[in-house]
């Protein structure tokens, strides 16, 4: 289960000239990541021109913030880092975590969240007691015997479903295959 913290930022990455780098200066931009992969091209070719080295061709990615989870490495490709800020900004938190959850797989995360997402609940528990009474009627007698947080352990532990809790009250309820 993964826990989210409530920070709002614009997805933005800090790229460094190499060549500054090499040689003993930091020299570098904080790029708005959301404005598309031409927009962060330009950024890169901006921050390179304005280098203390002449001629200066070579970037890293040095630090990254609001991409809610997801991550970032020194060589990501700049249209990856443009579609992972486009998934966080139409999804927030929770597309950020949903990207945890799958290890930065964009198609996976997509995926889990417009065929295998099945809302916010309080609890898993009441997710499962939910379904289950929405799909049949449960005798009047046998409702008080119903165990229905050992019954989402179980779903949980199987792999049936998986949960993101993005707040208290929260919780996030996912397909798992």
């Amino acid at each position: 289960m993964t826990t989210l913290t409530a920070e709002i930022t614009t997805p933005r990455i800090y790229v460094a000239c190499l060549a500054a780098y090499n040689n003993g200066t930091l020299h570098g931009a904080w790029i708005d990541a959301t404005q598309g992969e031409w927009g962060i091209w330009e950024g890169i070719q901006k921050m390179l021109a304005t280098s203390p080295i002449p001629e200066a061709e070579e970037h890293a990615i040095h630090d990254y913030e609001g991409f809610e989870g997801a991550r970032i490495s020194e060589y990501t490709g700049i249209e990856t880092i443009a579609k992972l800020a486009a998934f966080i900004t139409e999804h927030g938190a929770l597309g950020g975590a949903v990207l945890e959850y799958y290890n930065n797989d964009l198609d996976e995360a997509s995926e889990a969240l417009t065929e295998r997402y099945h809302g916010c609940f309080k609890s898993l528990a009441d997710y499962v007691q939910d379904i289950t009474e929405d799909s049949m009627t449960i005798p009047q007698a046998l409702q008080y015997y119903i165990d229905w947080p050992a019954m989402a352990r179980d779903a949980e532990i199987n792999g049936d479903l998986f949960t993101i809790t993005t707040a208290y009250n929260e919780v996030h309820v996912f397909t798992g295959w």
